[in-house]
């Protein structure tokens, strides 16, 4: 049997206790505020659930079961194994996934539908858990001083306004003190949870999946739609798998079985504990089992790891979409790098002002997090269910595992997973249609600038002239060759960069050093420099330079003529060396291709899009843009 291999394994060192304190801060962030809500919806009075303890048991032991199975078994034990390259998360997954499949299979498209619809999933989960974990939190004003309440929305809005206007600043400053709050939050978690345990430890008789199951029999229809409120537990666990490359298996592991895990499972059962002492709690179980001095800081604190909770989903919408970019499902936004030190600190823009503007709707449409909630977890489901679908491709057919075990793990995931992603689908119309349409939205702008570069791609080699022979024969009788580099970049070597030849064509000149530059993705997170860039001459000064990147990264062309300079030798002096650029310009058509409205909707992406010259970090006074016409 061929076991799965990870580059990024830890040993004991006290650099891996800062990755475990880091990792707390940045991981668990959105599971670690699930108390703040969790447990208030599954006994909300349109459940019509009748309050009694064993109700109150067998919600607890669902809830219970439920995180072991989900978190501990599914995606700490078995989808963790699937890394690559030491990243993970479904894009990464799907990249695995799709090394099982020849490149132009009806399978390969099916993967990477799914890969790409369960990454689209994770815009409406960046867009809710920013609203909820923020609501939630400042909610507790109304249990400590209910003449406050009127202030829960604008105290909402003015704390998420001003954590967006942050993202341009980055989050390395930030980020020192997201391990120290979320570990003091996690602590106070477990403490309140043992505090109500000591007075009502009959609770604990909830660990007993008998008491879960009773109550699914029992309530039938009822407990079904309970268990979309019992999936809120589990909002953060795709974060697990997401946040691998950054601080690897072994931190995340330790962190959630000493710490995360026990903290989560004490609150849980203390909410339970303060529910059989006293039922009227149900309207806000996490807020009214804190003691009544200590209101007021949990407030504060129980904030404080909302904005961490929303944070880390921020920064993982800037990290999904540079991903997207460099796979080719969106075109080119601008990217700024916050940090000088961490690669993976980067801030978008324009997905941080459409994030904001969404998120304001949203809190101001919903206005509560009970109500929020239902529109919360149809995200999460719907990528949990294609994450085990992928992850059981990567066992049956990369991994060799034995088609037995690849069927019981495989179908135990999927029973559980759809269960919880049928309990939600009930949730649809009160709100779950919300990040329904905005993936779906997001799938279908994907997918259009997919199929739109398909065919721009086909246009072009329609059209193209091979570029060996045509530099052969120019190099045979050359124009007049002028002094310095140019360098053409370009999208495939095998032909001709229009920009070639329009400079030809309107200037009639050629360079002494002719590079052609073509940006390479591959379907790994990260390039080795060592392997980055290859070479290869064409004779007379003229060369093709290839440089390859993963999906993680973003090319730059200042690190590869240093790389160049290096590791190939080759010397660009960037005051003697001009940029040349095709500017195309997409004309719809009715050429067989896309309905001409999505071409239309590609052509205006297209023009929309960041030029080159932004995206690849060209200094703009070296920028030759040449303007060409393209019908699809």
């Amino acid at each position: 049997m061929t076991q799965p291999t990870t580059s990024h394994y830890f040993v004991e060192t006290p650099g891996t206790r800062a990755l475990v304190l880091s990792a707390i801060g940045v991981v668990f962030g959105d599971i670690g505020t699930s108390p703040l809500y969790a447990l208030k919806e599954c006994f909300s009075a349109e459940h019509g659930i009748p309050f009694s303890p064993e109700a109150v048991t067998g919600v607890i032991s669902l809830l219970f079961w439920a995180m072991i199975l989900v978190v501990s078994i599914k995606y700490v034990v078995f989808v963790m194994r699937a890394d690559n390259d030491g990243e993970g998360g479904v894009l990464a997954l799907m990249a695995l996934a799709l090394r099982t499949a020849s490149p132009r299979s009806r399978r390969a498209k099916v993967l990477m539908m799914l890969g790409i619809f369960g990454a689209c999933m994770f815009y409406g989960d960046a867009v809710i858990t920013p609203a909820i974990s923020v609501l939630s939190a400042v909610e507790g004003i109304e249990i400590a001083t209910p003449a406050l309440s009127h202030y829960v929305i604008p105290m909402s809005l003015a704390i998420l306004l001003v954590l967006f206007l942050l993202q341009r600043r980055g989050t390395s400053s930030m980020g020192k003190l997201f391990g120290p709050i979320m570990l003091l939050w996690f602590i106070s978690l477990g403490a309140l949870g043992i505090y109500h345990l000591v007075q009502s430890p009959a609770i604990l008789a909830a660990v007993n999946p008998l008491y879960g199951v009773r109550f699914l029999v029992e309530h039938s229809l009822q407990a079904f739609i309970v268990l979309g409120a019992v999936f809120l537990v589990l909002t953060g666990a795709e974060a697990l798998y997401i946040d691998m490359g950054h601080f690897g298996p072994r931190p995340i592991r330790v962190s959630w079985f000493a710490i995360v895990m026990p903290c989560l499972m004490l609150n849980y059962f203390g909410q339970g504990a303060s529910l059989l002492g006293n039922p009227d709690a149900a309207r806000n179980p996490f807020y009214l089992m804190v003691p009544e001095p200590l209101l007021i800081p949990m407030v504060v604190l129980a904030t404080c790891a909302a904005v961490i909770a929303s944070q880390a989903v921020i920064s993982g919408a800037f990290s999904l979409t540079s991903q997207a970019i460099q796979l080719g499902f969106l075109p080119r936004m601008r990217i700024r790098y916050t940090s000088e030190a961490e690669i993976g600190q980067i801030y978008l823009p324009v997905i941080n002002w459409a994030l904001l503007a969404m998120v304001i709707m949203v809190v101001l449409a919903f206005r509560k997090s009970e109500n929020l909630a239902a529109a919360y977890g149809i995200a999460v489901t719907t990528t949990m269910v294609i994450t085990t679908l992928l992850a059981i491709v990567v066992m049956r057919f990369l991994w060799r595992w034995p088609p037995l075990l690849v069927g019981i793990a495989g179908a135990a995931f999927l029973v559980i997973d759809l269960s919880f992603f049928s309990a939600n689908l009930l949730k649809v119309a009160e709100g779950g249609w919300f990040p329904l349409l905005l993936g779906s939205v997001a799938f279908f702008l994907l997918m259009t600038w997919y199929g739109g570069r398909k065919l721009l791609r086909a246009r072009s080699l329609e059209e193209g002239i091979p570029l060996e022979p045509f530099m052969a024969g120019l190099l045979a009788h050359p124009p007049h060759r002028v002094e310095g580099t140019a360098v053409f970049l370009t999208g495939n070597t095998e032909f001709v960069p229009v920009s070639l030849l329009h400079n030809l064509k309107h200037n009639r000149v050629l360079h002494e050093r002719v590079v052609f530059l073509n940006f390479v993705t591959r379907d790994i997170p990260y390039v080795d420099d060592d392997r980055r860039l290859s070479c290869k001459s064409l004779g007379d000064g003229v060369f093709i330079l290839k440089s390859e990147y993963g999906f993680k990264e973003t090319p730059d062309v200042h690190k590869v003529l240093d790389l160049s300079r290096r590791k190939l030798d080759m010397v660009f002096e960037l005051m003697e060396t001009s940029f040349f650029i095709a500017r195309e310009s997409v004309i719809p058509s009715r050429i067989p291709g896309m309905p001409i409205w999505r071409e239309a909707l590609f052509a205006w992406m297209h023009q929309n899009g960041a030029k080159p010259s932004d995206f690849f970090q060209i200094p703009a006074n070296r920028v030759v843009e040449l303007g060409t016409k393209v019908e699809i």
